[in-house]
């Protein structure tokens, strides 16, 4: 996915693509989601996965969970929160970039 982000012709033809209405990959055809609203979901899904990670850290420390249970958990918490900083990074470098654009 950051891959995607960090080419400006896919991002503009995804962006376009969704514009559109057309069928994008990974949305089925009969939903039709705003990118707002793509965004809150992925936060949502983001959030979810990072509180999964506290969870099974808390089992681990009680003893209900099993090392491969936890190391799993935290190595997702760990991807997501690499992916949402690096998100963030990207956003607010191309909000920068606007800002000294000459009008």
């Amino acid at each position: 996915m950051i891959d995607k982000i960090s080419n400006p012709a896919a991002a503009a033809n995804a962006y376009a693509t969704q514009a559109k209405g057309i069928e994008a990959p990974g949305l089925e055809s009969n939903e039709k989601q705003s990118f707002g609203d793509i965004l809150k979901t992925k936060a949502m899904d983001a959030v979810q996965t990072l509180r999964q990670g506290e969870a099974a850290s808390a089992r681990a420390v009680t003893g209900e969970a099993s090392l491969p249970e936890v190391v799993g958990a935290i190595t997702a918490s760990e991807l997501t929160l690499q992916t949402v900083v690096s998100i963030r990074d990207r956003l607010v470098t191309a909000y920068q970039e606007i800002m000294r654009m000459p009008v």
